[in-house]
C-alpha cells in the first residue's frame, strides 16, 4: 500500500485509517450464545491490517522529519478498534524517543526533509482470536542539504510482525509489534536507543552459524583494533579506480542489490544474518580473489561455491580474522576515515564478538561515510546516524 509524501498526505492517511475502523470479524454474540469461532480473515481485513501497520510506521518516521511534528490523530483515536491501550502507550514513548534521535542527529549535522513509506502484507495467520501478520516496510528518507554534499536519499527495507486480537464487538486491536531483522535497527525503530546500544531482538545480529566469540587456532590470528568515532578525523584518501581493486565497482554492486538480492547467491538471513555474505559479494565484484585451497592454518580461505562456503565469506568475526591475518585489510584509526569500498563492523554489546558488517558506498566531500548493508537491508545510511543510535557500541574500520 503506497503512501504519498509525508508532508502532503499524513492528514489524508489519518482520515483513511479512521474511516476504515478495522473491519468487523464477526457479528457480536449475545451473552447466552456460544463463544465465537475463530474469526475469518478476508482480503478486506488483510488490507486493514496493512493500513494499520502503515499508519504506525509512518507515524514513527514522521517524528524524524525536521519540518515539524506530524499529527498523530490516526493512532490516538482508539475506540476499541485500533491500538490496544498498551501499544498506544508504547508508540507514544517510541515517538518521543525518535524526536530525541532527531535532536541528536541535528547536533551531528544531519536531518531529513521528507519521507515515503510503503507497507506490504506478506502473510496472515489466525490462531484462535489472534492474527499474526508479517509485513515488509520500505521507507525512503530525503537528506536535508545542511553541508550541501549529502546524498539524495537513504532507505531501508525492514520486516515486522504484528499481533492483532479479535474483540467481543467483532473488531480487531493491534496488541503487539516487533521488528524481526538482524543487524542495526532501522532509523525509525527506537528499540536500539532505549536499550543503550543493544541491537534489540537481534542480539547475535548477522553472525554466521559457525561463528565463535574468539578464534581457536594453531597460528597467530590478527584481530582488528577498535576504531574511534570522533570528529575531526585525519584524512585518509585512496584511489577508487585504476589500482589493484575497483572500489567504485564494489559500491555499484552493493547499491544494486541492497534490497533486491542477487539470485546467484544463497541467503543467510535466517541463519544468523546475510550481512557478511553480501559484503563478500561486493568485494568480489571489485576484484578480490577467492581462496579455496585449505592449509593447516585456520581462517585461510575465502570463497563461495555451490557445494560450500568458507567461514570467512559469511562470518563476521571470521571475515575480520581472515582479512587481517592475510593482509587483505588494514585497520583504520577512525570510522570517519573510511572511503568507498571500506568496511565497518560493530560489536553491539561490547562482549568481544563482532556482530555486523557493512560497506561504505558513498563518502561526502566533507568527510562523512555512508554505508549500505543487509539485515535490515539499508541504503546509504550515514556513520553518524548509526553512532547516534548505538553510542556505546564498539566499532572497527577496515581499509580494503
Amino acid at each position: 500500500m503506497k503512501t504519498r509524501t509525508l508532508s502532503r498526505r499524513y492528514a489524508a492517511l489519518a482520515a483513511v485509517t479512521l474511516s476504515t475502523t478495522l473491519l468487523p470479524v464477526a457479528t457480536a454474540h449475545a451473552a447466552d450464545e456460544p463463544a465465537p469461532q475463530a474469526p475469518r480473515v478476508t482480503g478486506a481485513t488483510t488490507d486493514t491490517f496493512g493500513r494499520m501497520a502503515d499508519a504506525v510506521l509512518t507515524d514513527r518516521t514522521a517524528a524524524l522529519l525536521d519540518e515539524g511534528q506530524a499529527p498523530r490523530t490516526a493512532l490516538k483515536a482508539t475506540g476499541g478498534a485500533r491500538l490496544s491501550a498498551a501499544v498506544s502507550r508504547t508508540e507514544g514513548t517510541a515517538v518521543t524517543a525518535l524526536r530525541d534521535t532527531r535532536s541528536r542527529l541535528a547536533a551531528l549535522g544531519e536531518a531529513y526533509t521528507d519521507a515515503d513509506t510503503d507497507v506490504t502484507v506478506d502473510s496472515t495467520q489466525v490462531n484462535g482470536q489472534q492474527a499474526t501478520v508479517r509485513v515488509t516496510e520500505t521507507t525512503t528518507l530525503t537528506y536535508a542539504k545542511i553541508r550541501g554534499d549529502e546524498p539524495g536519499t537513504t532507505g531501508f527495507r525492514a520486516h515486522h510482525e504484528l499481533t492483532f486480537t479479535a474483540q467481543p464487538d467483532g473488531t480487531w486491536q493491534l496488541s503487539g509489534l516487533r521488528t524481526t531483522d538482524n543487524g542495526p535497527r532501522p532509523i525509525n525503530d527506537p528499540a536500539a536507543t532505549a536499550a543503550a546500544g543493544q541491537p534489540g531482538a537481534a542480539s547475535s545480529a548477522s553472525r554466521a552459524p559457525s561463528a565463535s566469540v574468539a578464534p581457536i587456532s594453531t597460528f597467530a590470528v590478527i584481530d582488528a583494533p577498535k576504531a574511534a568515532t570522533t570528529l575531526p578525523a585525519p584524512a585518509k584518501p585512496k584511489k577508487l579506480t585504476g589500482g589493484t581493486y575497483d572500489y567504485a565497482a564494489m559500491a555499484t554492486y552493493t547499491e544494486k542489490y541492497w534490497k533486491d538480492y542477487n539470485p546467484a547467491y544463497r541467503k543467510y538471513n535466517s541463519l544468523g544474518g546475510d550481512c557478511t555474505n553480501y559484503l563478500s559479494q561486493g568485494l568480489l565484484a571489485g576484484g578480490w580473489k577467492q581462496i579455496s585451497t585449505v592449509t593447516p592454518e585456520e581462517y585461510d580461505t575465502w570463497y563461495y561455491a555451490s557445494n560450500g562456503t568458507a567461514d570467512a565469506w559469511i562470518g563476521v568475526n571470521e571475515w575480520s580474522w581472515f582479512t587481517q591475518t592475510a593482509k587483505r585489510t588494514t585497520a583504520l584509526a577512525n570510522v570517519y576515515q573510511m572511503d568507498v569500498g571500506d568496511v565497518m563492523q560493530i560489536d553491539f554489546d561490547k562482549n568481544g564478538s563482532k556482530d555486523h558488517s557493512m560497506m561504505t558506498t558513498y563518502r561526502s566531500s566533507s568527510g562523512v561515510p555512508y554505508l549500505t548493508y543487509h539485515d535490515a537491508d539499508t541504503y546509504r545510511r550515514s556513520v553518524a546516524s548509526i553512532i547516534a543510535q548505538y553510542p556505546t557500541s564498539v566499532y572497527f574500520a577496515y581499509r580494503t
